[in-house]
Order: C-alpha cells, then sequence, then structure tokens
C-alpha cells in the first residue's frame, strides 16, 4: 500500500492542559497488514514509529509471502494520539507484526481498553495468533479487514475462517484513509461501551477432582 495516499490531519495538535484521562487502544494483526499505516492516518500527533528497513537477514525470518514489496518492518511500537475531547485522549500503540517481536505483546496489553486486530483477508491465518492472546487476556476487540485490493470476501466467510464469536464486530476499512480508520476507532469504541454494559458474568467454580 502506497503510503502517499495516506490522508493526513490538516494540522498536528498539541495536547490540552485539560487532558486527564487517557485511553489505550492497541492495534495488532499480522506482518505487513497496515499497523503502521492506520497509526499514521489516523494520529492527530506526528506518530512515533520504529520502522527499519529490511535486510536480507530479516527475511530469511520474516514470512513475506504475498508482501513481496515490503521494505521496512515495525521492531517495537508504534505510537500515536487523538484528542476526544478536553478531557479524553486516545492513545494508539501498534504492535509489530513478526513472530519474532511477539514477546512485546503481553506487555502492550497491560491496561489496554480494547484492540483491533487488523487483517489482510489475503492472509486470513496470520491473524490468529493476535486474537488467540486478545482472548487469553479478555481484551475486548474488534476485527477489520484492511483493503489491499485482493479477491472480496464476504463478512460471513471471515468470520468463518476466523472462528469469530457473535459478539465480536467486523468491519472493513482502508488503513490509508484518515476517515475510515476513525470510523474503525468509532466502532471499537462503541463496542467497548457495549461490553461494559453487560451485567457481570458469574464465576465459574471448577469441580474439584476426584480423591484417588
Amino acid at each position: 500500500m502506497d503510503s502517499a495516499t495516506s490522508e493526513q490531519p490538516a494540522q498536528r495538535l498539541t495536547l490540552h492542559s485539560t487532558a486527564d484521562n487517557g485511553l489505550k487502544i492497541v492495534i495488532v494483526g499480522g506482518f505487513g497488514v497496515g499497523k503502521t499505516t492506520m497509526v499514521r492516518s489516523v494520529s492527530e500527533i506526528r506518530p512515533l514509529n520504529t520502522e527499519e528497513t529490511m535486510t536480507q537477514a530479516g527475511r530469511a525470518v520474516d514470512r513475506t509471502e504475498g508482501i513481496a514489496g515490503k521494505s521496512t518492518t515495525t521492531v517495537a511500537f508504534d505510537f500515536g494520539r487523538i484528542s476526544l475531547d478536553a478531557h479524553n485522549v486516545l492513545y494508539l500503540f501498534g504492535a509489530p507484526g513478526q513472530e519474532r517481536f511477539w514477546f512485546l505483546w503481553d506487555r502492550l496489553f497491560a491496561g489496554t481498553l480494547g484492540a483491533v486486530v487488523l487483517v489482510d483477508t489475503r492472509r486470513l491465518a496470520d491473524s490468529w495468533y493476535a486474537i488467540d492472546r486478545l482472548e487469553h487476556h479478555g481484551t475486548p476487540f474488534l476485527v477489520a479487514c484492511n483493503d489491499f485490493g485482493g479477491p472480496a470476501h464476504t463478512p460471513e466467510e471471515v468470520r468463518d475462517a476466523l472462528d469469530l464469536a457473535e459478539d465480536v464486530p467486523l468491519v472493513f476499512c482502508d488503513a490509508r484513509s484518515r476517515e475510515s480508520s476513525k470510523q474503525v476507532l468509532i466502532s471499537l469504541v462503541e463496542h467497548l461501551r457495549t461490553v461494559a454494559a453487560r451485567p457481570p458474568q458469574p464465576i465459574q467454580q471448577k469441580t474439584p477432582e476426584p480423591a484417588p
């Protein structure tokens, strides 16, 4: 995806002095699905990123099938910011996609309000680890299918392929577009409100194993 086509904010905003409530969102997914592009397109500040040029040594361990034109990779995380109002600020963290950096994910998930799982429908299997870790942590999330111009898939086909629960939102987007990326985050916030409004679930008591 050509970053030159990304929509950028008209101006970079300073943080309100009244801002006193920070909300953390993590964007996760496989290698090369557009996480850095999404943070870059939607952030109101110049995003922090840790992209480095891919080397031949890295290509030996990173799966580049379907993304042969990719020349850079995130080696830590991306960071961006969106002011929701005078008091609430959304902090965006884009996680690295390569398997060798997955050990960072559990730390990035600490204190996370919710997550976006960004997927490339040409490589749906690359999304399994992100979904598994979020479910393990009990972190609410939605799935956003990034438009790479490949074969079209129906929402039902994507849900079946990823074995998504009915209450997990599924949306389609173009991570290069600021408006499209904003809609993904709005959908996530609406989902988080729905989750927060649910009555607490009773704790399942484990049946003790019989004594030998």
